[in-house]
């Protein structure tokens, strides 16, 4: 008998439910983003994140179980983002998630979000199986992962300073774009000239990346510019930087491969959807996560549920959120 998995997710902006079988059939996948809420601030307010969550949950879990034509009394476990992330959004996600084990009486999965972002390869027609080395780029964290079973990955390399989204965030606002950041410079950068400008790719000891000297770079080159010229040449900033961003990325990940000798490459995570990195990976004959799952999800909470411990009341009503691993 096929059994249900539905998984929670609101460790930032995204309030979101997805119910899945465990074989990794996705049935529903809601997805309720508060990018427009937090343009006005050029980005997320915690308190602003949190209360929008908590008028949010409710809706959204009920609508995944629609979607899956499925009730919560036919659901095997609870997945639910434990961290890391913004707490008070994810303490929204998982008192809620708690409320409702407590009141079925389904099994709670703690789970961590990073954890969820490699499982979402798990999920579709085409599921990856370990072991395989996996590149999570997003706006908080850029890894490199060893994955070598189902519930478990080593880290080999990260970031020293701004993870991979966040500098296109940041470079985004300092060519004056909207927000989200990073969606709106890659619309510009398909219009403009990646080879104009020269921006500097870091080159760290082992595996690990750095993209500040970029974001500074990218900081001079608008200074200098001057308002009048930064409008005729802001497209092939855009390009430029999101090309240095794109190759210090598949650098890293070609020498990681080479270095750990795994055949099988695959990338994760919110900057997995940008349009000029996806390329290169593809040309490369990368895994890339679907565009659905790139961004938060519960669809990749519930898949790495099933991999985890699953707790009963008196177990999961102690446990707490927390912000970083």
């Amino acid at each position: 008998m096929t059994e249900l998995i539905l998984g929670l997710e609101t460790s930032c902006d995204e309030t979101a439910a997805a119910v899945i079988s465990d074989g990794g059939a996705i049935l529903s996948n809601v997805i309720s983003s508060q990018a427009q809420i937090h343009a006005r601030y050029g980005g997320v307010v915690p308190e602003v994140a949190s209360r929008r969550h908590l008028e949010l949950v409710e809706p959204v879990v009920a609508d995944a179980l629609e979607q899956a034509g499925a009730a919560l009394e036919d659901v095997s476990a609870i997945g639910v983002t434990q961290g890391p992330g913004l707490v008070g959004a994810l303490l929204v996600g998982l008192s809620y998630a708690k409320g409702l084990s407590w009141a079925s009486g389904v099994p709670l999965v703690p789970v961590d979000h990073l954890r969820g972002h490699v499982a979402s390869l798990f999920l579709g027609e085409e599921p990856l199986a370990p072991p395989f080395l996996c590149l999570l780029a997003s706006g908080g964290h850029t890894l490199l992962l060893v994955v070598r079973d189902y519930d478990s990955h080593e880290v080999i390399g990260g970031t020293r300073d701004d993870a991979a989204g966040e500098a296109f965030d940041k470079g985004a606002r300092l060519l004056g774009l909207g927000y989200p950041g990073g969606p709106a410079l890659d619309r510009l950068a398909r219009t403009g000239d990646a080879t104009a400008y020269r921006f500097p790719i870091a080159r760290m000891e082992g595996l690990d990346f750095s993209f500040s000297g970029v974001k500074t770079a990218l900081l001079y080159a608008v200074k200098d510019l001057g308002d009048a010229a930064l409008a005729e040449q802001r497209a092939d900033l855009a390009a430029s930087y999101e090309r240095a961003i794109v190759q210090a990325l598949l650098q890293r990940i070609e020498q990681a491969a080479e270095s750990m000798s795994m055949e099988t490459v695959a990338v994760v995570g919110g900057v997995a959807a940008n349009s000029a990195l996806r390329a290169g990976l593809l040309a490369r004959g990368v895994r890339v996560a679907p565009l659905a799952l790139c961004t938060d999800n519960g669809a990749m909470i519930a898949s790495a549920a099933r991999y985890a411990p699953k707790l009963l009341e008196t177990d999961y009503l102690s446990i707490d959120a927390y912000s970083s691993r």
